[in-house]
This record gives C-alpha cells, sequence and structure tokens, in this order.
C-alpha cells in the first residue's frame, strides 16, 4: 500500500526509532503519535522490528514477522523464549536489504521504526546497527523511553539517563529522552522529574539530601553524565492523555531540519 495523502514535497525519508525498556509503552506511543501526524497532516509509515510481539495497536506498513518469527525460531531451534528471541534478533541482520527494499513503495518523510521490547535485543545487537545503516542511518535519530516508575527516585533518574546515554553511545545519533507514560505520575511527581531534568543543582540536592549508600554512587554517576554531556531535558509524554507529541515531533524537526517542516512552503 501506497500513501499519497499528505506527502510532503522532497524525496528525504527520516526514520525515528523508538526504543525502550520492556512496558515502556513504545509501541502506545507510536500509534499515538502516528495519529497525532496524520492530524497535523503529516505522513508517515510504521515499521515493527519485534519479531515476537502478538499483540500491537496498530497496523505495520512493514513488519519483520514477514522474515523472521520468534515462534518460528523456537520450533526450528529447539530453543525457549529468551533464547529465542536473540537468535531472532540477530537474524534480522540477514534480511536488512528485505526491508530497505520494502520502503521504496511508501512515498514518505516519516517513518517511525518500533523497537523489540527487551531493549537490550536492539541496543546491544548487531543486528540493530545493520539495519539502521540500511536504512539510512544518516537520516535518523531515537527517541528513548524513560520508565515513569524507575525515575520517581533521585537514583533511580540517574539510572534512567545513564541507560539513555549508554544507547546513545551505541548509535552515535540525535537523541532525544522522553518521560514516556506520564499520566501514571501523580503532579508533584511529574514536577519533581521535570525540575531535576531541568535543573542540575536540582538533581545533585536530591541525591545529596538522602542518607542512602545509593546516593553517594549515584553522585558520581550524575558527576560522569554531566562532564560527557548527557545529561539533558527529559520531556513527558502520554498516549493515553494525549500529551507531548508536539513537543516529539518539534524535537525531531529541530534536528533534522532546524526547526523546518519537510516543505517548500
Amino acid at each position: 500500500m501506497i500513501r499519497a495523502a499528505a506527502f510532503l514535497s522532497g524525496d528525504t525519508m527520516r526514520f525515528i526509532y523508538f526504543v525502550g525498556t520492556a512496558g515502556s509503552g513504545k509501541s502506545s506511543l507510536i500509534y499515538a503519535f502516528q495519529e497525532w501526524m496524520t492530524l497535523q497532516g503529516l505522513d508517515s509509515v510504521i515499521i515493527n522490528l519485534d519479531p515476537g510481539v502478538e499483540h500491537m495497536p496498530y497496523e505495520p506498513d512493514i513488519d519483520i514477522r514477514d522474515w523472521v518469527r520468534v515462534d518460528d525460531v523456537m520450533e526450528e531451534y529447539g530453543l525457549g523464549p529468551n533464547g529465542a528471541q536473540i537468535v531472532a534478533a540477530d537474524m534480522m541482520a540477514l534480511n536488512a536489504k528485505d526491508l530497505a527494499e520494502s520502503m521504496e513503495q511508501f512515498r514518505t518523510n516519516y517513518v517511525l521504526v518500533d523497537t523489540p521490547g527487551q531493549i537490550e535485543l536492539f541496543a546491544f545487537r548487531q543486528s540493530s546497527e545493520v539495519i539502521m545503516e540500511e536504512l539510512g542511518k544518516g537520516d535518523s535519530c531515537l527517541v528513548f523511553l524513560a520508565d515513569p516508575n524507575l525515575c520517581k527516585s533521585p537514583s533511580g533518574f540517574v539510572s534512567a539517563i545513564m541507560l539513555a546515554a549508554t544507547v546513545h553511545f551505541r548509535f552515535s545519533i540525535p537523541f532525544f529522552t522522553v518521560l514516556s507514560k506520564s499520566d501514571l505520575l501523580k503532579e508533584e511527581e511529574l514536577e519533581q522529574i521535570t525540575e531535576w531534568s531541568e535543573s542540575t543543582d536540582a538533581l545533585y540536592a536530591a541525591l545529596t539530601g538522602k542518607i542512602d549508600p545509593r546516593a553517594v554512587l549515584g553522585i558520581e554517576l550524575f558527576k560522569a553524565l554531566e562532564a560527557i554531556g548527557a545529561y539533558r531535558k527529559v520531556v513527558p509524554a502520554s498516549a493515553v492523555e494525549p500529551s507531548g507529541l508536539e513537543d516529539i515531533y518539534d524535537m525531531v524537526q529541530e534536528s533534522f531540519e532546524g526547526g523546518e517542516d519537510l516543505s517548500d512552503d
């Protein structure tokens, strides 16, 4: 199926990879983000890169399961679910060219890429690098979804930022951190997390104000993240409300086009 509606002039195709830990809400946010883009008159397609997913809130335009399925790998190689996930993730690299060729049927400027539920299957396997290169790494950015429950405590927030920094280091492409499922947080919790992401002083005070052995480690990790430039603002977003979708789009546009839409207007 070739989508012609709302295609913006120009032939540049931008790939937006959504990455996060299991349960961080990648698929739901992608679905909400595509719905929001459609309302803005922006065309997009979705690629599913999770060979083990069973249920999704959207119908992917390109699905890695057309080539690799975890259930099939389990049966063929006699593996359990975990081992099959790893093998299937590595097998995806063999189909990178097929994925790229499948993209040729679409005329769109935005490609939303849903990555495997287990973050390590994408962030720490060579197959993801192969796929990204084949599709066009130079025209890609990455949206990291931070778990709101983890970010409630200062040490948990630092842990989330550290994981985000690790993923960023792996791919070295434009990178944004989104606080997913922000609707699950109380207003004061959301305000606190937002303040930590905007003010190094506020986070440092929160870390040093706790009599907890973990706080010492958290402070040292925080200093390291700040020193290497990995400390950055976290943008709250929710697929339920929905909220934060325009902020994600603005960050993507700022990265790709200096804030300008991909059009001649």
